[in-house]
């Protein structure tokens, strides 16, 4: 699933629009405009198409954060990231959406998807930990689902 792929599907499951997009991003100092994000939702194929790069797939995250839950104490948005990993996206929407554990299961369950804790777990610890797992794209594809049902 490319970065694309997923802001389509997380704008529809979040029921946002382009300037909402824009807006979220713009929360974390980028500027950005609406035709960027008309380009960024296009199908590869159609003309006008633009890549959408991790950082800034960072960047709606973290905007979708600061919307959510408040900026950070320091006033600072964050800086994103350059390689951005399927945990990361889950791990942000897990922050912005402020899902405890049993609340990510919920959502899983909801696109009747079976998660166990032990796996969720292994999803959200650091890489490089011996219990760290990457999170396919299927399972992120089915949260994300999950969000819309």
């Amino acid at each position: 699933m490319t970065n694309n792929d997923t802001l389509r599907r997380l704008r529809y499951a979040l029921k946002i629009n382009d300037a909402a997009v824009a807006d979220l991003i713009a929360k974390t100092g980028r500027a950005i405009k609406e035709e960027e994000v008309i380009n960024w939702l296009k199908r590869e194929d159609e003309p006008g198409f633009t890549k959408l790069k991790d950082a800034d797939l960072c960047r709606f995250l973290d905007g979708l954060i600061i919307e959510k839950r408040g900026p950070h104490p320091s006033g600072k948005a964050p800086e994103p990231v350059e390689f951005l990993s399927n945990n990361e996206v889950l791990k942000k929407l897990r922050i912005a959406l402020e899902l405890k554990e049993d609340g990510v299961l919920a959502v899983f369950k909801k696109a009747e998807f079976e998660v166990t804790k032990a796996e969720l777990g292994s999803f959200f610890r650091k890489d490089g930990h011996r219990n760290y797992r990457k999170v396919p794209e299927q399972v992120l594809r089915k949260f994300i689902h999950g969000l819309s049902v």
